[in-house]
């Protein structure tokens, strides 16, 4: 059998770089693996949406995007809320493209914006009777200290104040459409949170990552103070964890980075990061899955619950949390009732 002469210079190249080869493999198959790893559980349930009407803010991309794809294909009603009207019909185009259901509506919402929040709940109430399922997924990482419209540090504004208000701006509806459900976006960050009362907008040594982790924090307890409150109500209420994914999200945090390090960044990224639909599957998930019928006040991160640590377990916090942004937003004083 004659011998091909590339092949054979490339055995012999192996022979005489066992080492290099070897070491080679095991970290090509290591970084294979945990690749494999972090790319997290799959949502792997059939259940359809035919009647159900779901509101989701921050669809027209990223994870957003991806979750209202699938929604989309098991035949939910789907309504987005998004700072960018074009980019959302964009989006609500594509989807109905791919998927055969055109039954999307897009409305304006800035979540930074009590007053835009205001608005997107007059037009869903003016326009639906019901609301089965409310996803708060808009969010900001890391932005350079700024204050909303209404006073707010950006991330505690937009990751949860203005979902705090929407959610509750649409609880009638949800109530009318029970079994409902209502999934909140937090982080594993949560754990590097802390609620200080007295310095919400973290007006005394700004750090956008510390910003964030009192953010998501503020989500979960928010999560876990709802859920107390609506017990017995029929809808329910759970927070997920999409885990590291390679979103928009990280805009602010690439935006004066050298080439070096965007491009290093880049490849960590590409490496380590869920795409865009692994991250959805947890949200997915905790929408469509049967079992979760009545399980309420839970943390979800890969399609699986998990316990919560410190600080996200303190109910006093929680309570006061509650209590204290009622006013922030601007929610009538019966709101901090117990009911």
């Amino acid at each position: 059998m004659t011998s091909i002469p590339q092949v054979d210079i490339i055995v012999e190249w192996i022979k005489d770089n066992k080492t290099a080869v070897a070491t080679t493999s095991s970290f090509l198959i290591g970084l294979f693996l945990v690749r494999r790893y972090l790319s997290g559980g799959v949502c792997r349930s059939k259940n359809r949406l035919h009647g159900k009407t779901v509101v989701i803010t921050g669809a027209n991309s990223g994870i957003g995007k991806e979750v209202s794809k699938e929604l989309a294909k098991r035949g939910a009603r789907l309504i987005f809320g998004c700072r960018d009207v074009t980019k959302g019909r964009e989006a609500a185009d594509k989807i109905g493209r791919e998927t055969g259901n055109k039954m999307i509506s897009v409305y304006k919402v800035d979540v930074a914006d009590l007053d835009s929040v205001r608005e997107f709940s007059e037009q869903i109430h003016d326009s639906e009777e019901n609301v089965d399922i409310l996803i708060n997924n808009a969010g900001v990482y890391s932005c350079p200290y700024a204050l909303t419209k209404n006073g707010f540090e950006t991330q505690f504004g937009v990751n949860y104040a203005g979902h705090f208000l929407l959610t509750h701006l649409l609880l009638d509806l949800l109530k009318k459409s029970v079994p409902s459900r209502i999934i909140n976006t937090t982080s594993v960050a949560y754990k590097g949170g802390k609620i200080n009362f007295d310095n919400l907008n973290m007006k005394d040594n700004y750090k956008p990552s510390k910003a964030y982790c009192n953010s998501k924090l503020a989500v979960l307890l928010f999560t876990r103070e709802l859920s107390r409150r609506l017990k017995g109500s029929g809808v329910t209420v759970n927070s997920v964890n999409p885990g590291l994914t390679n979103s928009n999200l990280g805009r602010h945090v690439t935006a004066d980075m050298s080439w070096p390090r965007y491009l290093l960044g880049l490849a960590i990224v590409g490496m380590m990061f869920k795409t865009p639909k692994q991250g959805a599957q947890t949200t997915i998930y905790c929408a469509v899955e049967p079992s979760l019928d009545e399980v309420t006040g839970q943390y979800f991160s890969d399609c699986m619950q998990k316990d919560v640590s410190p600080p996200g377990d303190d109910d006093d916090v929680a309570r006061h949390l509650w209590d204290t942004t009622v006013k922030l937003v601007g929610l009538p004083e019966e709101a901090c009732s117990n009911n």
